[in-house]
């Protein structure tokens, strides 16, 4: 393991504040401690002599060296017992305290002296207000939960320490074993990356599962999570979705692009398995701990009942997985072994009085088919059928194929025995058809993750410096948008926008408007008006000799619909042939946790009433950029659907990348729309340009 080795598996640990009073959670961590840890417990608190039969000590400094620490004292002593604790030599920490940034300023305050603390002396440290911290393997319970789990190849994290507690009883009840666990708390020093980072080299953790209601550095989890999902699969209940991030947005991209589907983005390019409900999470972690991955998508499904096969047809169809379609051979087989009232077709029908030879012999020709990847074994009880015998011919089946096969032995107290000789061989046995063939979507979901090719992100020769100077101009506005007046800086990093000007005077537009070939497009600039269409702040088509006439109108529009908007002129720009194009966008909203959250999807003027989107979190390599454009509903329309001749689908692959590098390179974007970028089947061209740049980044990061 990494370095929080010390933190699971420690030889001595210290409880800062154990007491025998009754209630008292020093007294529950202690009892805890003493309850199977096979190290040695240091009780420390200057106010007694003994705790619960132990030694108790004054301080740290007089105690015997410690390596884990576990603090239960009030708010305002944590501090100096820390910097006690850390002048003694000790490294880790636990901080059971509450009162910290969850309490307000002044606990705010005392949080940030704590991550001082840990930076000056290079402490890991638990907490503030946690549970606490498990590890099976020594028998370690350093919390105040009231139960140790059951010891398996599962880690568990989580930011709520009662959904702790309230897993672990409802596990034991399951059988469900568990490697390390860790209470998050408030996360001041290691947060969900550091444990994902240390479970990810711990050889003795099949799967890592955690409830979150947030991520502290969404850069850093995307960057560490998915180089530990090629071998370790993790599966996260998020919650907290909100809309918040959404309304607060002025963007297009902003409205459509929320905080969730940041979250939704930066789970799946982390390669994380996202559960939607705690049944989920454990429905995914036993099959991911206790099963092999499946070599292709056909499931196979026996059963000696019709309606629940159905149901688990239908499972299979809402998933990533698929029917088997079985060779002529293997339902030659089956016909000469089943009666003839059977279906030896998928899913196999071994019918209501199938005993547990005949489910062996049904099982073992459908786990021979080259097409089957994993089966599922679904049984209403009978006169006729030992669910006990069928669980071990299940087992051995399994283990001579070695093929994922889950259970779903339908029944209460006659499944029961069944269901823990299955779970001890690492076969999960579920009671809904739905939630079997859930575990084994999971492992087909988990394999692709591992084949993934890593996408790194190009580099293209751009020039920052002018993209730099174009940026700075928001400083010089009352506000700090920029609009299609700072066309250039798309120019500025390779993507290709029509030939035009900004003028301020009539007689001036109409001299750009000679210098293009043929009709133009008319559109106010102004800071103020983002809609402009809807003002008649847009003019397409317009003629060289109209340009004046039209120039006059455009800004007489502006100044009715807002008198005391700021105009910067009208942009007169090349008119783009949209017959053969789609419109599309491809925008930016910075997440306050994943940073740049990118979008593509079918632009123009209805882009927020259609919402064809897709999302990832920048920066992204060109497989993630074709993804984008591969989501979206519209994509067929990209690529010449219904006789149209195809856009050049490459040239937006590019923008998108382009646009990553861009966003990534100048932390001051806080949004940005292209609306549209139109596809056209000679290339692609951003038609209109909104920006919201933050000042304050741009002096420290840009300039």
């Amino acid at each position: 393991m990494g370095r929080l080795s010390a933190l699971f598996d420690p030889d001595t640990v210290a409880v800062v504040g154990a007491t025998d009073r009754e209630g008292a959670v020093g007294r529950a961590i202690l009892e805890n401690l003493q309850n199977g840890f096979d190290g040695e417990v240091v009780p420390i608190n200057p106010s007694r002599e003994t705790v619960l039969g132990l030694e108790c000590y004054d301080d740290v400094a007089s105690a015997p060296s410690v390596e884990l620490a576990v603090i239960a004292v009030p708010p305002d002593i944590v501090l100096e017992s820390i910097r006690n604790l850390a002048e003694a030599g000790t490294e880790n920490v636990v901080v059971i305290t509450a009162g910290f940034s969850e309490t307000g300023s002044e606990g705010a305050e005392r949080e940030r002296q704590l991550r001082d603390l840990a930076a000056e002396h290079d402490l890991n440290i638990v907490g503030p207000n946690s549970l606490g911290i498990m590890s099976t393997p020594n028998g370690m319970n350093a919390s105040f939960g009231p139960e140790r789990p059951l010891e398996g190849s599962i880690s568990f994290m989580s930011q709520s320490g009662a959904f702790i507690t309230a897993v672990l009883d409802w596990a034991t009840e399951q059988g469900i074993g568990f490697q390390d666990v860790v209470s998050l708390g408030n996360k001041a020093v290691l947060d969900e990356t550091d444990f994902v980072r240390e479970w990810g080299t711990d050889p003795e953790t099949d799967v890592v599962i955690g409830y979150l209601e947030d991520v502290d550095d969404g850069q850093a989890f995307i960057e560490d999570t998915r180089t530990v999902t090629r071998e370790t699969p993790i599966v996260l209940v998020k919650s907290g979705r909100t809309d918040a991030g959404a309304k607060a947005a002025s963007s297009h991209t902003g409205a459509i692009a929320g905080s969730e589907r940041a979250y939704e983005a930066g789970l799946e390019q982390a390669g994380v398995l996202r559960a939607r409900s705690v049944q989920e999470l454990f429905d995914y972690a036993r099959a991911l701990s206790g099963l092999p991955e499946p070599d292709t998508d056909g499931v196979a499904v026996v059963t000696n009942a019709g309606g629940p096969g159905v149901l688990t047809t239908d499972a299979v169809g809402d998933s990533c997985l698929e029917i088997a379609d079985f060779t002529d051979e293997t339902i030659a087989a089956l016909t000469e072994a089943m009666p003839d009232e059977a279906n030896v077709y998928n899913p196999i029908d071994a019918i209501g009085d199938a005993d547990v030879d005949r489910f062996g012999e049904a099982l073992e020709i459908a786990l021979a088919d080259p097409n089957v990847g994993s089966a599922v074994v679904v049984s209403a009880p009978t006169a006729v059928l030992s669910y006990d015998d069928l669980a071990d011919t299940v087992i051995e089946k399994r283990e001579t194929h070695e093929t994922p096969v889950v259970t779903c032995l339908m029944g209460g107290q006659r499944a029961r025995d069944a269901e823990k000789r299955l779970r001890e061989a690492g076969i999960p046995n579920y009671f809904d058809p739905a939630r079997a063939v859930s575990g084994l979507d999971a492992l087909a979901r988990f394999r692709e993750i591992r084949e993934r090719t890593i996408d790194e992100p190009e580099t293209f020769d751009v020039d920052r410096e002018r993209a730099r100077r174009i940026l700075a101009r928001a400083e010089r506005r009352d506000n700090n948008r920029l609009g299609v007046e700072s066309m250039d800086l798309l120019e500025a990093y390779g993507i290709p926008t029509p030939a035009g000007e900004i003028v301020d005077d009539p007689a001036r537009a109409r001299e750009v408007a000679a210098e293009i070939d043929g009709d133009v497009v008319m559109k106010i600039v102004s800071p103020e008006i983002s809609h402009k269409s809807d003002i008649g702040g847009v003019k397409v088509g317009v003629a060289t000799d109209d340009v004046y006439d039209a120039y006059e109108d455009i800004v007489a529009r502006a100044r009715n619909y807002q008198p005391d908007a700021t105009i910067v002129g009208v942009q007169i720009q090349e008119l783009v042939d949209l017959e053969a194009a789609t419109e599309t966008i491809v925008g930016m909203n910075r997440d306050p946790q994943f940073g740049p959250l990118l979008l593509f999807g079918l632009g123009g003027i209805f882009v927020e009433i259609i919402e064809d989107t897709s999302v990832r979190i920048a920066p992204i390599g060109e497989r993630e950029a074709r993804g984008m454009v591969d989501e979206i509903q519209a994509a067929p329309l990209l690529r010449g659907a219904r006789g149209r001749e195809p856009a050049d689908v490459d040239g937006v692959v590019e923008t998108i990348q382009r646009l990553s590098q861009l966003v990534t390179d100048f932390p001051s974007i806080l949004e940005l729309d292209i609306n549209p970028l139109v596809a056209g089947p000679d290339g692609v061209q951003a038609i209109d340009l909104r920006l919201t740049v933050d000042t304050d980044e741009l002096d420290t990061e840009d300039l």
